[in-house]
């Protein structure tokens, strides 16, 4: 099955898969997960592979968690008094610290390709959660249109392969993680899977 763009092109089944898990991120990473997110988190599905496996238990997690817990956990993780536990920026995590070159370049790169930070929006764009929104954008068109996967691959291999796979397995072992470990598990499992799709493409 493939999904229609207004453009005419066309996204194959698996890159709609991919989108999809990007946005999943994005929006499982932006905000505390409410009520409604719960739910649906409680609900999915996973497999035998180590992603599905990695789904399954954050499944299992979302079941017994609730909102307010999940809130104060968000907190304590991204936000804190000062920081929190830990810091989803890739300029940080790549300099040791905030507002530095790694956010120039994605901002170079972001106007390059039709991007910009949303008015409403006071986080630097290189936040985890951005640049999962970003790579679900260029699969999908949503910037205008959609990018190629070699374009795709400069893009992560820029922006989000040299610190996301760190990032989510921090979230994984960070002390005030519980829902958001497996959170980080299946971030870790996808971007492994996205890091060696794209290896292969440029071995192909």
């Amino acid at each position: 099955m493939n999904m229609a763009l207004n453009d005419g092109l066309e996204i194959p089944e698996e890159d709609r898969m991919r989108a999809d898990m990007y946005n999943f991120l994005a929006a499982v990473l932006a905000r505390p997960a409410d009520g409604t997110m719960l739910k649906q988190l409680s609900q999915l599905e996973g497999d035998e592979s180590p992603l599905g496996s990695a789904i399954g238990s954050l499944a299992r997690v979302a079941k017994v968690c609730k909102p307010k817990t999940v809130e104060s956990e968000f907190n304590n993780l991204f936000i804190g008094l000062g920081r929190g536990e830990l810091l989803p920026y890739a300029s940080y995590y790549l300099t040791g610290f905030l507002n530095e070159k790694p956010l120039a370049k994605l901002r170079q790169d972001m106007a390059a390709r039709g991007m910009q930070r949303a008015p409403n929006i006071f986080e630097p764009e290189d936040n985890i959660a951005s640049l999962m929104e970003m790579m679900a954008g260029m699969i999908t068109g949503k910037f205008g249109t959609v990018v190629s996967l070699g374009g795709q691959k400069t893009f992560f291999n820029r922006h989000i392969g040299p610190w996301a796979p760190h990032f989510f397995s921090d979230l994984e072992g960070a002390k005030n993680s519980v829902l958001y470990a497996s959170v980080g598990s299946v971030g870790r499992e996808f971007m492994d899977i996205e890091r060696e799709a794209f290896r292969l493409l440029g071995s192909s």
